[in-house]
């Protein structure tokens, strides 16, 4: 057994493991009061939005994956919002800009976050809106204690908030100053917000309407009712992005009516007899498929040199797929992309030595084309040996909005399996508090996932009006002989299936327990263009934890990597839970880096 600094949970009533642990709690207090998984993922859901509002918000957007008990049918539920109806890239180009902005209204696809929730209670749950959204809106009513890193993230843009969004700083400035670690924050405008769509369901309800009508009543408020009416006024007014001008955003009342999340079959691949399950193509969901299917023809052993060497050179190639062919087109070669026959291809350009080239493939003999690339201009592999200097490490690793505004932001996560078996993995995100101004009327900014889009014309990502933008949001399910056996996931953006993967590897390669494979160390590559503004690359770099050891990192620079070396408790945010349907038991880990995720259950 490895060493952990937290147990694995054992149990046979519930698990719950989230990235904060009040919603771990929130959902498994749902659990208690004898809600199923998809009544606490909810409840979970609703209260990340507010004691994490710099990872995820009610404007941002969400894929889930889950399992029922009575039928085992792995499904997607998407609620990723699409570009508005005049999203094109002319109206970007025509402002005199070369990519959509990482910030602002303008960034703003239709938010899919909170509608998705709602379908999802309204179809799976057994608890009213109300038993549902209450934590969340008492946190936002009362306040939650500010955890280190939304301070952090509040501080980074302080002179953005004062000079340009004063309805962002209103709240995340509480008393003209930035917060403080512990200090309670108070959202009163969404807290009524979240009482507004509870106030829908009770009049539907005292109408004689069922539980499903009271849900579909708030689903209205949100779609043509108060909600769409703000959202669509706000949007209409000039605000700073990264770009470093004012702009207005392009969402309307008619796009926040003619919009609703679906489901849909996930794309799947068969690994060391189980089932991997993910979103489809629209998202970049399949690479992790994509990098199971080019190692399984190999002998890989995670955790040493020539294991992380092999699994880098996997990722770069499934990557340079990803950007050369995924996206939300009909024309997405998936079928071959997963295929042995094309892994087989593609493995076979793996060799002792770190490639610093993005090689995509050309499933069915087409060509392959990728976006006009940046690469970033601040990387110098020469810094690249410690923790702590002043080199490229900092800025590799730093996934926070940069005081223009500019956001690198991150993510949110909430697993759940309950005692008959249901099982989900959701990864809300977007709609942080520095993605764009917050909406005063509604308490909560818009997202910016349009940024992931790209203004080129031909390419399978290019944004359009009605197309989901390519997203990195990812959440995980594993079946064992059709049975849903784990569901997991990372926040991380382009990483997030790079940090699953390992953990997947950890699993059910070297037979760790859900901890032992959250906690070994990690790594990740940045050698591909990042799906955030400004879409920049470092070919050949990879961060490893030092953990990992000297000689490790030795080694993976002795075969061409550019190697920064992380710090010990850096890299990844995992949570999982698992289900042993032969004895019923359950389990789960969460991430003990930065002293936030938390699993609860028994």
């Amino acid at each position: 057994m490895n060493f952990t600094t937290r147990p694995e949970l054992a149990g046979t009533f519930g698990m719950v493991s989230s990235t904060h642990w009040l919603p771990s709690q929130v959902g498994m207090g749902v659990l208690e009061r004898g809600g199923n998984a998809f009544d606490a993922v909810v409840a979970a859901g609703f209260t990340l939005q507010v004691v994490e509002p710099h990872q995820n918000g009610p404007g941002g957007d969400m894929p889930l994956i889950f399992a029922r008990a009575d039928d085992r049918k792995p499904t997607v539920l998407c609620a990723q919002g699409p570009a508005p109806a005049a999203a094109t890239p002319a109206a970007f180009t025509g402002l005199g800009l070369k990519m959509v902005p990482g910030t602002g209204p303008l960034a703003a696809a239709i938010p899919g976050a909170t509608l998705g929730w709602l379908t999802f209670l309204r179809d799976h749950g057994t608890v009213s809106l109300r038993e549902a959204l209450t934590p969340a809106k008492l946190y936002a009513e009362e306040g939650f204690p500010a955890a280190a890193k939304v301070v952090e993230y509040i501080a980074r843009v302080e002179d953005l908030l004062r000079e340009h969004w004063p309805t962002s700083a209103e709240v995340y400035l509480p008393g003209g100053k930035v917060p403080h670690p512990g200090q309670l924050i108070r959202n009163p405008a969404l807290a009524r917000t979240y009482e507004r769509l509870m106030e829908a369901e009770d009049a539907a309800l005292a109408g004689g309407g069922s539980r499903e009508d009271g849900i579909e009543a708030a689903i209205r408020e949100w779609t043509e009712g108060f909600v769409a009416e703000a959202v669509a006024e706000f949007a209409r007014q000039p605000a700073r992005d990264s770009s470093g001008r004012d702009h207005a955003g392009l969402i309307t009342r008619q796009d926040m009516a003619g919009w609703r999340p679906h489901y849909e079959e996930p794309e799947t691949l068969e690994f060391k007899g189980h089932t991997v399950c993910k979103p489809g193509f629209w998202s970049q969901g399949p690479v992790l498929l994509q990098q199971l299917a080019i190692l399984d023809g190999l002998d890989v052993q995670p955790g040493t040199a020539d294991g992380l060497h092999t699994i880098i050179e996997a990722t770069k190639l499934a990557f340079a797929d990803r950007d050369a062919w995924y996206g939300d087109v009909e024309t997405v070669p998936g079928a071959t992309l997963l295929s042995p026959e094309y892994a087989s291809e593609r493995r076979r350009l793996i060799d002792a030595r770190a490639s610093l080239e993005i090689r995509p493939g050309s499933p069915e003999g087409r060509t392959p084309r990728l976006p006009d690339l940046r690469e970033r201009g601040d990387f110098d592999p020469a810094g690249l040996t410690g923790v702590g200097e002043p080199n490229a490490v900092a800025a590799l690793l730093d996934s926070g909005p940069q005081a223009d505004g500019e956001a690198r932001s991150d993510t949110v996560h909430v697993d759940v399996v309950d005692r008959w078996g249901n099982m989900v993995s959701a990864m809300p995100s977007g709609g942080w508090l520095h993605s764009s101004p917050l909406i005063p009327e509604l308490g909560f900014p818009l997202g910016t996932r349009l940024q992931m889009a790209w203004l080129e014309e031909g390419l399978p990502n290019t944004l359009a009006p009605g197309r989901r933008p390519r997203t990195t949001l990812s959440p995980s399910l594993v079946l064992r002989d059709g049975e849903p056996v784990l569901a997991y996931g990372s926040p991380g953006g382009d990483q997030q299936d790079q940090w699953q993967l390992h953990f997947l590897l950890n699993i059910l390669v070297s037979g760790m327990n859900l901890q032992e494979a959250i906690e070994a160390p990690a790594f990740h590559s940045t050698h591909f263009p990042s799906s955030f503004y400004p879409h920049e690359h470092q070919p050949g770099v990879v961060l490893v934890e030092q953990r990992a050891g000297e000689e490790v990192l030795q080694e993976l620079r002795n075969r061409g990597h550019r190697v920064g070396r992380a710090g010990d408790w850096e890299i990844g945010r995992l949570c999982a839970v698992s289900r042993d349907p032969d004895t019923g038991m359950m389990y789960a880990g969460a991430n003990p880096r930065g002293m936030q995720g938390y699993a609860v259950g028994r």
